[in-house]
């Protein structure tokens, strides 16, 4: 049994031993979640994933600065009890912080101390094959909190107890559905989107009633016959195309639009499903009262290369050459850094460059923003192709972050990466793996002569020039960006366990701090009592994990020896 095996089945087989909730004490005073809220944040609670609708994963909060981070100290931490990735950002609201892990267990505790209220632990069925064993996180609305699972159902919790409210199927796990994202609630509807597009699923994205867990709408993520877009597949190559929707998407309070993004293609190789492939790897505008789509952009066509462009873009007021627009900013899976338009009904390329170093694309189309492809680099069936950067891209779902300051993106990128693999005709089996290669056959290499491979890029989008950046000769980097009104960007995501505030606007490095394990979660900052405090998850797994496997085989000098074990890690400046 491999390592990555055995450490499936002994997580899965921990969540089957527990089941709902172990009640230390009841939350005695919790502040209802309403839309208002949620709008327009207090400066000292995050209760989004990005802590807005924006998704700027930006916080106002400035206590701790550039001149003080360097006395940051740890204040409380607390141990999760499980391994594999753990990927969601602390959840607050007044004083109250949720902790989403793998194992769909969902942890209360008090902000301030870190004294746990209470635990939810999901029994997990004993068949359920976890490809990605995480969360990221719980959305908030009035008295209730709600998980998605990976056994495909979104359950509603009392925020004051635990206990179960409402536990609703989406989809079947045995035909390889399964959900990791934080579900985002937009004026009483809990919208989620799915994962599995490795099992040729047809991804979609849904929206439930916050109140009792009721249907409102579904929204296929590819079209059926008929509908427009429908025009881009070949014969049923829609029924398993793929698409899935597994990350929080973005919403546009001005013009009631949910910005979501989609996942790659299936299976992998472009031949095997001719066409432009609408609307994977794309951006939808969704209404959120009925599910329509208003528009899209599809980032690029007939993905071959597992590509998934499912992280919502960031909303920006930005202005180019004079010109004031309502921007939505993309640091693209396909290296690609996007910046696009958002008008009520068209989504219209602006401008496009490459992040990291890539070999695809020979360009791209100037009036449409269609990326030109080489087609010596492009996977078929039938083939073993190269490509760079990877299959997990210039940047996979790790979020960047835009600081309100300093106007400049924040992007957690991963440089001179390249990968292959072998394309192959495969049968279709419910609920097994659909690559179109072979697991085993699956290459990442780092190109001849690299001086790093992850990079904490900072980005000006007015301009489309990098101000700075800070590389990791050893590492990936694969976790998220948070830019704080302190002139800071915290970022974990490497292989030595570190923890880093870096100047917001030179980039110098100004703090790191060890953890017990690799960080893969989202920083997030938030205040109790006029205390400012940084949150952060430490567990490595998941695809960082897988990374860090195959560079190991590799003479780069990387060694696969990052501890596993999740905590909560939350710092403060001493006074």
């Amino acid at each position: 049994m491999s390592r990555k095996q055995w450490l499936l089945t002994s997580a899965t087989a921990f969540a089957c031993l527990v089941s709902t909730a172990a009640v230390a004490g009841p939350i005695e005073n919790y502040s209802p979640v309403t839309s208002a809220r949620l709008e327009n944040p207090e400066p000292g609670n995050w209760m989004l994933y990005r802590r807005t609708y924006d998704g700027q994963g930006y916080s106002p909060l400035e206590q701790i600065n550039a001149s003080n981070v360097k006395s940051l100290t740890p204040v409380w931490t607390f141990s999760t009890g499980v391994i594999e990735g753990h990927e969601a950002p602390p959840i607050v609201n007044n004083g109250v912080m949720f902790v989403a892990t793998p194992m769909g267990q969902v942890i209360a505790l008090n902000a301030k101390t870190g004294d746990e209220y209470w635990r939810y632990k999901r029994q997990l069925p004993e068949d359920l094959f976890q490809l990605h064993p995480t969360s990221r996180g719980v959305g908030l609305w009035q008295d209730k909190l709600y998980l998605a699972t990976t056994d495909d159902h979104v359950v509603a919790l009392d925020a004051k107890s635990g206990k179960v409210v409402w536990d609703t199927k989406v989809q079947d796990y045995k035909k390889g559905q399964y959900m990791t994202l934080m579900p985002l609630v937009v004026d009483g509807k809990v919208i989620v989107g799915g994962s599995g597009g490795e099992f040729g699923v047809r991804g979609y994205v849904v929206a439930y009633d916050a109140n009792n867990g009721k249907e409102l709408w579904r929204t296929f993520t590819i079209p059926a016959p008929g509908e427009p877009g429908s025009e881009t597949w070949s014969g049923d190559d829609w029924k398993t195309g793929g698409g899935s929707a597994w990350m929080t998407g973005n919403y546009d309070k001005d013009t009631k639009t949910v910005y979501w993004g989609v996942g790659n293609a299936a299976p992998w190789p472009g031949s095997a499903h001719a066409g432009d492939n609408l609307y994977t790897s794309s951006v939808l505008a969704l209404d959120p009262d009925t599910g329509k789509i208003k528009t899209h952009f599809q980032y690029h066509q007939n993905d071959s290369w597992d590509w998934d462009e499912v992280e919502a873009p960031i909303l920006v007021n930005l202005e180019r050459e004079g010109r004031p627009f309502k921007a939505l900013i993309h640091p693209g899976r396909d290296a690609i850094f996007w910046i696009l338009e958002a008008k009520p009904e068209q989504i219209n390329y602006v401008s496009g460059w490459p992040f990291v170093y890539t070999n695809v694309w020979k360009g791209i189309e100037k009036e449409t923003g269609r990326p030109i492809v080489d087609p010596e680099h492009k996977p078929v069936l039938g083939k073993r192709v190269e490509f760079c950067p990877s299959l997990w891209g210039g940047k996979d779902w790790p979020s960047a972050a835009y600081s309100q300051k300093t106007k400049l993106v924040y992007v957690p990128a991963n440089e001179n990466f390249c990968g292959g693999f072998s394309g192959e005709k495969t049968p279709l089996v419910p609920g097994q793996l659909w690559l179109g290669t072979k697991p085993e056959d699956i290459g990442l290499t780092v190109r001849p002569g690299a001086t790093h491979m992850g990079e904490l890029q900072a980005w000006d989008p007015a301009t489309g020039k990098k101000a700075w950046s800070h590389t990791f000769p050893k590492s990936q980097l694969f976790g998220s960006v948070l830019a704080t009104a302190g002139d800071l960007v915290f970022a974990g995501g490497t292989n030595d366990r570190n923890f880093r505030a870096f100047d917001a606007k030179s980039g110098e490095l100004l703090w790191e701090q060890k953890t017990n394990s690799g960080i893969m979660g989202m920083p997030m900052s938030y205040e109790v009592d006029g205390t400012q405090y940084i949150a952060i998850q430490s567990g490595w797994g998941v695809d960082a994990q897988r990374i860090q496997d195959a560079l190991a085989t590799q003479n780069v000098g990387v060694e696969n020896n990052v501890p596993q074990g999740g905590v909560v890690w939350v710092f403060a400046v001493k006074k």
